[in-house]
């Protein structure tokens, strides 16, 4: 099942983006194996398995990467690859002898996805960093925030998951298809400052014309104005507005009761205070579920506030099954879907070397191999 079905995957272990790209392959199909190090694996069953959401869909293998042994069963999986994946800073798979030129020279057809923060070059590449560093340097981390006050790391979701590891998984698509006129495969730089500078796009475009100010939280977008942004209701709860259309806008004054008074123009940037002002405290007459009860399913762009914990209750996410429960732990289902294909969870998450005669049988490796590996401590 899924539009990957076919494609087989190595995924190197690694954290954050490098996972999160694996897992989104796997969800649409690909048969991911991530080679984790022979020194993590742990007899039985390891607690809180299945809270690593970001592991799921994937047989896990213990190889020792710095055993020549280990090395060679490497490239023997290389060999009958599509992608390898791997997450080291700059030079370490070469140092390793598995940088791109050795594999490419034992499977010319593979895409080498390679996933950092900073980039394979440049002065940063050997520097540490964290999603927080990457979206700083890349500019988005200065832009988000309210007005006065210091920038605001938005989670780690713009550096780490969608500068990083979902640039990642586009990128190895887009050299599987590449591949399938030219028969080559390629590498797959994915820096999470590029990815993040790519995010970014519409801002840049916006500073340009003259209709985007560099001081956070003064913009349309980025709760300056009053018609964008997230209100406290009575109970203590918040309600999300976003009625930036004049038909939108017109919708919201009437449903706050405001649709009668004589108003500045919405587009009145000096006014946006002043009607923040207004609608903070007509929001606080009423709780969250009255407000819904008002607004939820109409034009004025509006939606509840809801923590992780209730969102996946809400009627919207039940309908559609945007939540799933694998092993007791609730999760975000495979995303987007496919009317003829559509993606699956094919797994729990995997603890490490869980699979590894398994899988490393179902990828050509011989019983008497697998024994004389284990047996030098390559695999376990």
């Amino acid at each position: 099942m899924g539009p990957l079905d076919g494609i087989r995957i190595l995924e190197v272990a690694g954290l954050g983006p490098g996972p999160f790209a694996a897992m989104m392959l796997s969800d649409m199909g690909a048969d991911v194996l991530r080679i984790d190090r022979a020194s993590a694996v742990r007899e039985g069953e390891p607690e809180g398995i299945a809270a690593e959401v970001l592991d799921r869909g994937r047989r896990s293998v213990g190889i020792d990467l710095k055993h020549p042994e280990g090395v060679a069963a490497m490239l023997k999986l290389i060999a009958s690859a599509d992608v390898l994946i791997e997450g080291f800073r700059p030079g370490v798979m070469e140092r390793l002898g598995l940088g791109p030129d050795v594999c490419r020279d034992r499977n010319p057809r593979l895409v080498y996805g390679r996933m950092t923060g900073w980039g394979q070059d440049g002065p940063l590449a050997q520097a540490a960093g964290h999603d927080i560093n990457y979206i700083a340097l890349a500019g988005a981390l200065n832009a988000i925030g309210h007005a006065g006050q210091k920038p605001v790391p938005p989670l780690n979701l713009v550096g780490d998951f969608g500068g990083g590891g979902m640039m990642l998984a586009f990128g190895v698509v887009c050299a599987l298809i590449e591949r399938g006129s030219s028969g080559l495969g390629q590498v797959v730089d994915a820096a999470m400052v590029d990815g993040t500078a790519a995010l970014m796009a519409p801002f840049f475009g916006m500073t340009a014309a003259g209709v985007w100010n560099e001081e956070r939280g003064t913009n349309l977008l980025d709760g300056g104005a009053h018609f964008y942004d997230t209100y406290e209701t009575r109970d203590g709860a918040y309600v999300s507005i976003g009625s930036i259309e004049r038909q939108f806008y017109a919708e919201l004054l009437e449903k706050t009761g405001l649709a009668s008074d004589d108003l500045p123009k919405r587009m009145d940037r000096d006014s946006w205070p002043k009607l923040r002002d207004r609608l903070t405290e007509i929001f606080k007459s009423k709780t969250r579920a009255e407000w819904c009860e008002i607004m939820e399913g109409s034009d004025v762009c509006f939606a509840p506030v809801l923590s992780m914990s209730e969102a996946p209750s809400h009627p919207h996410n039940r309908a559609r099954n945007t939540f799933v429960e694998i092993d007791g732990v609730t999760q975000p289902a495979p995303a987007p879907r496919f009317d003829r294909t559509p993606g699956a969870i094919s797994r729990g998450p995997s603890s490490p070397g869980q699979h590894t005669d398994e899988a490393l049988s179902d990828w050509g490796f011989e019983p008497e191999t697998l024994t004389k590996l284990r047996d030098a401590g390559a695999i376990r």
